[in-house]
C-alpha cells in the first residue's frame, strides 16, 4: 500500500501528540530551584515587553518570533508535510517544532527569572499631575 493511500491521521490525534511532547518538555524543566511552570507563565508577558524594548537581551527578537511562528504552527491548520504524504515524518514534524518551542521557552523563561531577580523591575512612573503640596489654581 503506498503512502498516499494510507488514511491521514485525525488532526486532533497528531495534535494531542505534539503537545503531548510539549508537555513533557516543560515537565523536564522543572528542575529543583527553576521557576514553576506558572512563574513562567506570568512572567511571559514581561519578558516578552523587556525583551521588544532592549531592556532584556535574553533571547533576542528572532528567537521570540520563531517561537511564536512555531506557536501559530502547531495550532493552525496548515501543515508543511502533511500525514496523507508521509505519514510517520507528518507527525515528527509537529513533535520536532513543539520540543524546540517548548525548549526555548524553559530557556528564556528561566534566563529571564534569573536576570529579574538581579534586576528588580523599577516602580511605576507617578501619575501625572501637581507635585504634593503643590498650590493649584482652579
Amino acid at each position: 500500500m503506498s503512502a498516499r493511500a494510507l488514511p491521514a491521521a485525525p488532526r486532533a490525534a497528531r495534535r494531542r501528540a505534539a503537545f503531548g511532547v510539549l508537555w513533557s518538555t516543560l515537565r523536564a524543566g522543572s528542575a529543583p530551584g527553576a521557576p514553576s511552570l506558572a512563574e513562567r507563565a506570568h512572567n511571559a508577558p514581561a519578558m516578552t515587553r523587556d525583551a521588544l524594548a532592549g531592556r532584556w537581551t535574553g533571547p533576542g527578537r528572532t528567537r521570540l518570533g520563531l517561537a511564536a511562528l512555531g506557536v501559530l504552527y502547531l495550532i493552525s491548520p496548515v501543515d508543511v508535510v502533511p500525514e496523507a504524504l508521509i505519514p510517520i515524518v507528518g507527525l515528527l514534524d509537529d513533535a520536532v517544532v513543539a520540543a524546540w518551542a517548548a525548549g526555548a521557552a524553559l530557556i528564556a523563561t528561566e534566563d529571564y527569572a534569573r536576570w529579574r531577580a538581579e534586576n528588580p523591575a523599577p516602580l511605576d512612573p507617578p501619575a501625572a499631575g501637581p507635585a504634593p503640596g503643590a498650590i493649584t489654581r482652579h
